[in-house]
């Protein structure tokens, strides 16, 4: 396994973590539970824009610029789905 491999791995996790940890603290009972939940998913989060970052660094995760017309489109449509609600 090699280092791209190893990073996407983590990368991967780290998602997985912060999707538990929000989901405790939507279910949490307490606010004390709320808020730790809340506090672990912050950390989480800010490990996996670190994994992330590194990973961009190196050019093993790029990204595309999203078409301006692809978001309008979306906007409109989703806006008007809203307004309808």
């Amino acid at each position: 396994m090699d280092d791209k491999n190893l990073m996407e791995n983590i990368l991967l996790l780290e998602k997985g973590v912060c999707d538990l940890f929000m989901h405790g603290a939507i279910e949490s009972s307490t606010k004390n539970v709320h808020s730790t939940f809340s506090s672990a998913l912050n950390s989480a989060l800010n490990m996996q824009d670190e994994i992330y970052a590194k990973m961009q660094s190196k050019g093993w995760y790029s990204t595309d610029n999203a078409d301006q017309s692809k978001i309008s489109s979306l906007k409109q449509k989703f806006g008007s789905q809203s307004a309808s609600m």
